[in-house]
């Protein structure tokens, strides 16, 4: 397992690749959190359907770039 933590905004953002559990690759993870609702926003471990990135590195940029995006909507709804 592979996980990251960065913060975008006020939410902070959760990554990690896990290893795929029917064969060769890693699947991406992703949970959202807004800390000053003190719960989770969003959260998927096996995002994209559990489609399997051939590395770690690959499922963690698919996992950053949709959590950013998310963070991105969420804002503009709040707007």
């Amino acid at each position: 397992m592979h996980f990251q933590e960065i913060t975008e905004g006020t939410y902070r953002i959760y990554v990690g690749a896990l290893e795929s559990p029917i064969g060769d690759g890693y699947t991406a993870a992703l949970v959202v959190r807004d800390p000053a609702a003190g719960r989770d926003t969003f959260s998927d471990d096996r995002l994209s359907c559990g489609h399997r990135w051939a590395s770690a590195d690959d499922a963690m940029s698919f996992a950053l770039r949709k959590g950013r995006e998310l963070v991105r909507s969420m804002r503009a709804v709040a707007a």
